[in-house]
């Protein structure tokens, strides 16, 4: 099978983009795990399937993968990169309404520049060593003194697997720092079962528990900073309602290719 692809990024989280519109194509867990391999294939933290939807008032729905073949979950840096892509192929021009796997997103593109909306948090709950919230999936947010000095895999993969969050099929987590213009943030994902560069609903639920603990209300802007890049958080705060999400940041192609499996 040949399957015709494009490679973005969007602040270091890489996917693998297929348009299977006009393209039959059935990807196995192992075929997902074989394009992902960044030794024997193309290499990436997911791939992502661009597809036609029944309901007319979307333009495509997004179907999502982990690099380990995993499915069900929403990404926001991978949503950011099929909002490029749709741009890209003609599918829409500067904005764009599309369904995946956690509800409906809008979003706008001008130039490198993806603002995508995001589904207001959901089951916020506080911890005596951090927060869980669910901002498309399942985050657990630790703010930390210094982000340098954290073994994020080791200590990442242990609460990934915490049995507190065992209904949950695990978590992903994220260690946190304040700085003066916002956060610095590093994450141990799930489904990649390592540290990305980036990751954009952990962003997503990292300015929303700032928010939360700094008592801040109104129109909020958190700026974060990762690995791969900045990012933005909008989104308005007022008492415990939390609405109004919004991630920005740069989505970018890397390259298109051809790959048989």
């Amino acid at each position: 099978m040949m399957i015709a692809f494009s490679k973005y990024q969007a602040s270091g989280n890489d996917f693998i983009l297929i348009d299977v519109r006009k393209q039959v194509v059935k990807l196995t867990e192992n075929d997902i795990k074989r394009l992902c391999d960044r030794h024997f294939s193309v290499g990436a933290d997911g791939v992502i399937l661009l597809q036609e939807t029944d309901k007319k008032s979307y333009d495509f729905e997004m179907k999502f993968y982990n690099s380990d073949g995993s499915f069900g979950m929403f990404c926001g840096n991978g949503g950011r990169c099929i909002v490029a892509f749709a741009r890209d192929l003609g599918l829409i021009s500067n904005s764009c309404i599309f369904v995946a796997p956690d509800g409906n997103h809008e979003a706008k593109v001008q130039g490198n520049i993806v603002t995508l909306s995001m589904q207001n948090p959901t089951q916020l709950e506080q911890f005596t060593d951090g927060w869980f919230v669910n901002t498309g999936t399942q985050h657990f947010i630790t703010f930390v003194q210094d982000l340098d000095l954290i073994d994020v895999y080791n200590q990442g993969q242990q609460l990934r697997y915490d049995s507190r969050f065992g209904k949950h099929n695990g978590t992903n987590a994220s260690f946190v720092q304040q700085t003066a213009n916002g956060i610095k943030i590093r994450t141990y994902e799930r489904g990649v079962e390592a540290e990305t560069l980036s990751c954009g609903t952990a962003v997503t639920a990292a300015a929303v528990i700032y928010a939360v603990i700094n008592n801040l209300s109104g129109n909020i802007v958190v700026k974060a900073s990762t690995k791969g890049g900045n990012l933005q958080v909008y989104l308005n705060k007022d008492n415990k309602d939390i609405t109004d999400v919004f991630l920005q940041g740069e989505a970018v192609k890397v390259f298109d290719g051809v790959i048989t499996l």
